[in-house]
């Protein structure tokens, strides 16, 4: 590890307050505050996904951010995706943030949008701004919009994944001098001290904690995901419209993976893309929640990555952070305080 990337690593671990520099990503539906918690807890760091907390989860929105503090005193992050057309999304999202800062976190990981309106809100009060992006063009403009750092979220990722490599999004984006976090296809210690190796300044888990016992996820979900290899992962458009990374099971496979003519047509539009991402939300929410309280896996459709390959058993988050923390110091020669 260079000096360069040495020094991004201690900032991004200044900025969040944290002693391993591992994220475990917001998920929907799988971020419960129980989750969250249990990751910040160990010395990492949770970060909530607002829909999942209270659409899926059943929590008033404060006070699900009041238990995880009952939970941990550690920091934990938000989650928020910006993208503003829908005014009464972006309004209840501009609640959302503020409601977080009364709550004293200062994480925030934004997704799509122009995230200059959350930096500037965020940064008044000294907390910082990581911005989800899959390639160059999409960086400069969160850099333009005065963003901390990035999530450079890569090819091997669940849910919404980019298209390039770790280790070319990274020389893609390493020029912004910002500290950059690998999004992707880290499901074992080896994997995530690999990322960190290439210049990281940390990894964000998703699928990983999918498969743990904090998660609130159907049992069929986390053993999909353990019973699982890389060529098990597909892209779907017919879940929001957008290639979403899935395990390729019977469900998918009925549902097909591309948008039908009249989707697209939606999509391309800048008021009727609204309409067509409500629906698929709609039906993604209606869904989830069977999935969330069925075993039998009918009917489910699960949203992993390719790390699925090296996960192997459901284990408690807590001890899945602390393993790569301890892969992490050994790698590096980390302080044995941390």
């Amino acid at each position: 590890m260079t000096n360069a990337s040495n020094a991004m690593q201690e900032k991004f671990l200044k900025q969040t307050g944290i002693e391993i520099p591992l994220i475990c990503g917001p998920m929907y539906p799988c971020s419960n505050p129980e989750l969250v918690a249990a990751v910040s807890d160990a010395g990492g760091i949770g970060v909530v996904q607002p829909v999942s907390l209270t659409y899926v989860h059943g929590h008033e929105y404060r006070e699900g951010l009041r238990l995880i503090r009952r939970l941990t005193p550690k920091p934990i992050g938000f989650n928020a995706l910006i993208e503003a057309s829908s005014k009464m999304y972006f309004e209840r999202m501009v609640k959302w943030i503020d409601i977080a800062l009364e709550e004293n976190v200062r994480f925030f990981i934004t997704s799509l949008g122009n995230p200059k309106w959350v930096c500037e809100r965020v940064h008044a009060v000294g907390g910082v701004v990581y911005h989800d992006v899959t390639e160059r063009k999409w960086a400069q403009k969160a850099i333009d919009g005065g963003v901390d750092g990035l999530i450079a979220v890569n090819n091997r990722a669940g849910g919404h994944a980019g298209g390039l490599s770790p280790a070319k999004l990274y020389e893609e984006l390493a020029s912004f001098g910002v500290p950059l976090v690998s999004a992707g296809g880290v499901g074992e210690s080896h994997e995530f001290t690999a990322d960190l190796a290439l210049g990281y300044a940390a990894a964000q888990l998703g699928t990983r904690f999918i498969a743990s016992t904090e998660c609130k996820a159907s049992d069929a979900y986390k053993q999909a995901i353990v019973n699982a290899d890389e060529s098990d992962i597909t892209l779907t458009e017919r879940l929001t419209g957008v290639p979403v990374a899935v395990i390729n099971n019977d469900y998918i496979r009925g549902l097909g993976t591309k948008a039908g003519p009249i989707a697209r047509w939606m999509l391309k539009g800048h008021k009727t893309k609204h309409w067509m991402r409500t629906i698929y939300a709609l039906n993604s929410v209606w869904r989830l929640k069977r999935g969330l309280t069925k075993t039998s896996g009918d009917g489910e459709y699960w949203q992993a990555g390719k790390s699925v390959a090296g996960i192997h058993d459901v284990r408690p988050a807590g001890d899945i952070v602390r393993e790569f923390g301890a892969a992490w110091r050994a790698a590096s020669g980390a302080s044995a305080s941390r």
